[in-house]
């Protein structure tokens, strides 16, 4: 799904206006009927809903949403500021509003009067995409008065305070909501930590934009959606065998650390390898041949990766529990050096890589690096926030031809030609160690089977959530493991049918 910039959507809007005929009082109305089933369905032990709208479109969805609200029977209250020019829209729902007796319409200034308990619902309406200034008073001191009061909160297409493509200043003023009520897609805003934290649980509201602009306007920020993943996604043919889904070569783990190989090699495994492969140090050995029977053990040291011999036809996977010590650093740095084909890089591998920047050249191109924020900082240097921490990985998978995947909570991957794929699924119960190993496996193991490094990246890190999402949904996110995520990569791959 594209993620467009509000001048963009401006742009949607006006197309979808012309293509399909229909007025800016008809896109609202259908805006506000989407989100009154919503409303209804989730809120219908509400008492009060308080509605805060301004004087732009923002507060016209929420004049047409207040009278939509109150013919189920909900009782609606409208907090406005009548002195200040409406748009055209707004001013018609605004007067709709008044022609109903029952509808409460009071000026912002009265908000105190007004009481509250958990069943009222607040609705913020203020200001929508179009903000691109800090607030002041006094709409500043209503949205902190707001965020005070215990009860639950929705915002309308954006919280107010919060602008839709870039952060918000330094100790600005934003609407805290429990959910926002969005339309067509999702704003960049709403997948960055810094500014997501504001949006609660977001709700995509289908008002039929333009598919038609969508395919027309391509954008280099997009979200990862299931249609794109039905799309990658290779189902396997009957008449295949293991040698159809490749090699895949697991190099991971020292010394009270084999527990990364098993992982990263598990979830390789249970991602389709044909045959998978560990190079591991001798103490693994035992511990790696009875947890994972199905892969096929290669010494690479005794207590520590010294050494790498392997063949050319191998997909490596190499980083997890690696510990950055000379002989594992020298031996990676040449193996790195005397690379062709596009490799999977995490953890200690990246750290090793961090202290000898000069090898980021020898990055085999069309590879994959997995770091978490720490991890990329060390690499490239820290950056003011999650937005500028997005363009810098743009610059550096540009400039060494590589495929960034940044972890987060929506995790970014960013490839070579400065695109961006925002990931949708996963959850914090996988904020645990072990899942970046689990990542990597399945990542290597998609390429060995002849996915392209971009596909991989996208569907491995799709996948890897959703089977997150799953064992969250079995064990809790504070009891589910990194091994139950692998265990659940099967139900993941099901969806898919």
């Amino acid at each position: 799904m594209n993620i467009f910039s509000a001048k963009e959507i401006y742009e949607w809007e006006k197309y979808t206006k012309n293509q399909s005929m229909i007025s800016s009082l008809q896109l609202m109305e259908r805006a506000a009927k989407c989100c009154t089933i919503w409303i209804a369905n989730h809120f219908s032990n509400s008492s009060d809903i308080l509605l805060f709208c301004g004087s732009g479109n923002n507060g016209g969805d929420g004049f047409a949403l207040a009278r939509l609200l109150y013919h189920p029977g909900f009782n609606i209250k409208i907090f406005t500021d009548q002195t200040q020019d409406f748009t055209e829209e707004a001013l018609i729902n605004l007067q709709r509003c008044k022609d109903i007796s029952g509808i409460e319409i009071y000026d912002l200034s009265q908000r105190k009067e007004i009481s509250t308990d958990k069943n009222t619902l607040i609705i913020d309406a203020l200001f929508g995409l179009g903000l691109n200034r800090k607030l002041v008073d006094p709409i500043a001191s209503l949205i902190i008065y707001l965020n005070t009061l215990n009860c639950r909160k929705i915002s309308i297409d954006l919280p107010s305070g919060l602008f839709p493509d870039s952060i918000h200043e330094e100790n600005a003023v934003v609407f805290l909501a429990d959910y926002t009520l969005t339309f067509q897609c999702w704003k960049k805003t709403m997948l960055h930590p810094e500014t997501a934290f504001y949006c609660g649980s977001i709700q995509i509201m289908e008002i039929d934009l333009s598919a038609e602009f969508c395919l027309d306007n391509s954008t280099f920020e997009n979200t990862i959606d299931d249609t794109l993943i039905k799309k990658i996604y290779q189902p396997r043919k009957d008449f295949s065998h293991k040698g159809t889904f490749g090699k895949s070569l697991i190099i991971a783990g020292t010394f009270g650390k084999i527990g990364a190989s098993v992982l990263a090699t598990k979830a390789a495994l249970k991602s389709g390898s044909g045959i998978t492969f560990v190079l591991a140090p001798k103490c693994g050995y035992e511990i790696l041949q009875t947890s994972c029977p199905e892969a096929m053990f290669i010494l690479g040291g005794e207590n520590h990766i010294d050494h790498i011999e392997i063949e050319e036809d191998y997909v490596i996977g190499i980083g997890p529990g690696l510990e950055v010590n000379s002989a594992t650093e020298k031996v990676f740095l040449k193996f790195l050096k005397n690379s062709k084909k596009p490799m999977v890089i995490d953890a200690d591998a990246l750290n090793i890589l961090a202290k000898n920047p000069e090898y980021l050249n020898s990055l085999p191109p069309n590879s994959v690096i997995t770091p978490h924020p720490k991890e990329f900082e060390r690499l490239f240097g820290a950056t003011e926030n999650s937005f500028g921490r997005l363009k810098l990985a743009q610059q550096k998978a540009a400039e060494f031809k590589i495929f960034i995947i940044l972890k987060d909570h929506h995790t970014q991957i960013v490839t070579p030609d400065q695109r961006v794929f925002y990931n949708l699924t996963g959850n914090s119960g996988m904020a645990k160690g072990g899942s970046g190993d689990a990542l990597l496996g399945i990542v290597t193991s998609l390429i060995a089977q002849n996915y392209s490094p971009e596909n991989a990246a996208i569907f491995g890190v799709w996948l890897h959530g959703k089977a997150g999402d799953l064992a969250a949904e079995k064990f809790s996110k504070e009891a589910m493991l990194p091994s139950d995520l692998i265990d659940e990569l099967g139900n993941a791959f099901k969806f898919l049918i």
